[in-house]
């Protein structure tokens, strides 16, 4: 049994904590907060002890108890508490984006590189049984040797029609999606989902041959300083050229198509899975039968079972820690972008 521990808990922290009902391998002992309302909260829902709920962050990763800690802070925090889990010798499964800058997630990479710890990146979907699908369909050449595919994931949350008809932004100056110091925008909270599975897709096709270009980027900033809406080409130089788009102001949707020499394959739902549905061609795969019922249970299930194997990373197609490497470079280059 692997004994979890959150840090932060906020709506994913939930989302997260409702996929150890289903497990066996895996139990959420711990949680820390500096909000004694939500570790009050908290602790009722998911029946945790009081010894095991902390209002310091240090507590929680001093506690002997505890295998694991998952960060599910503010993007701008990661960096700090997977350092100070590292310091600890603590397992570490951080939310997404593990770092919003390239330096620093260099930086974890060169402590990992002499410790024996596990640490990962949480992209719940890439331990969904529709992931794998996808993967298994590819290297069984259904749609032949892979040329591109186009990602996006998008919602509508800023741009709203007066009684004129005529759009204007509005959004909430307050929330952490559009505060740049937290690390807001759409490109490190949603961009990072389709950069991500294109290193997926792409190592498909040569996974030797990953180094990557970003061509015709567009950002747009709103008045906080944080983007809004953002699309890139990534070229990698296998070959394989993928379009990835991501917004706060239009509903992109969550679909991937994926484009080889003998058809395509459109994934309907890409990031939560639900409901699994798989285009190849003009033939649907659907299937809405899985072991889990919760996409976090998946994720939890495996990563439990990395470290009772006693790895210090998922096995595949869990994200590697090179491929977190390569995919902050890529949020980071985005960014960074001249219009």
């Amino acid at each position: 049994m692997v004994n979890w521990g959150i840090i932060g808990l906020g709506r994913i922290a939930n989302d997260f904590a409702s996929g150890f009902s289903d497990l066996k391998n895996a139990k959420l002992l711990g949680i820390a907060s500096k909000t004694q309302k939500k570790l009050n909260e908290f602790k009722k829902k998911f029946n945790i002890e009081e010894k095991y709920c902390f209002s310091s962050y240090d507590d929680l990763i001093y506690c002997d108890d505890i295998d694991i800690i998952y960060i599910a802070l503010p993007h701008n925090l990661h960096f700090q508490w997977i350092m100070k889990c590292l310091e600890n010798n603590k397992k570490i499964l951080t939310e997404k984006p593990a770092t919003s800058s390239l330096e620093d997630i260099k930086k974890i990479n060169e402590i990992l590189n002499k410790k024996d710890i596990f640490f990962t990146e949480g992209f719940m979907y890439r331990y969904h049984p529709q992931t794998k699908k996808i993967i298994s369909l590819i290297n069984e050449n259904e749609i032949g040797e892979l040329i591109s595919m186009e990602s996006n994931f998008g919602f509508n949350i800023v741009e709203k029609r007066n009684i004129f008809g005529f759009k204007r932004i509005k959004f909430n100056k307050k929330s952490r999606l559009f505060d740049k110091s937290l690390a807001g925008g759409c490109i490190l909270d949603l961009g990072c989902y389709p950069s991500s599975l294109s290193i997926l897709i792409a190592k498909l096709k040569d996974p030797e041959n990953l180094n990557v270009e970003l061509k015709n980027s567009k950002v747009e900033i709103a008045s906080t300083n944080v983007d809004i809406d953002s699309y890139t080409n990534l070229h990698f130089s296998n070959g394989f050229v993928s379009s990835i788009g991501c917004s706060f102001k239009k509903d992109l949707g969550k679909g991937t198509k994926i484009i080889g020499s003998k058809g395509s394959m459109l994934i309907y739902d890409s990031w939560h899975c639900s409901p699994m549905k798989i285009k190849l061609g003009n033939k649907e795969i659907f299937v809405d039968k899985f072991d889990f019922s919760n996409i976090f249970s998946f994720e939890i299930n495996a990563i439990s079972n990395s470290i009772l194997n006693k790895k210090t990373g998922p096995d595949y197609p869990g994200i590697s820690r090179q491929e977190t490497e390569t995919n902050i470079m890529i949020l980071n280059n985005w960014l960074n972008v001249k219009n």
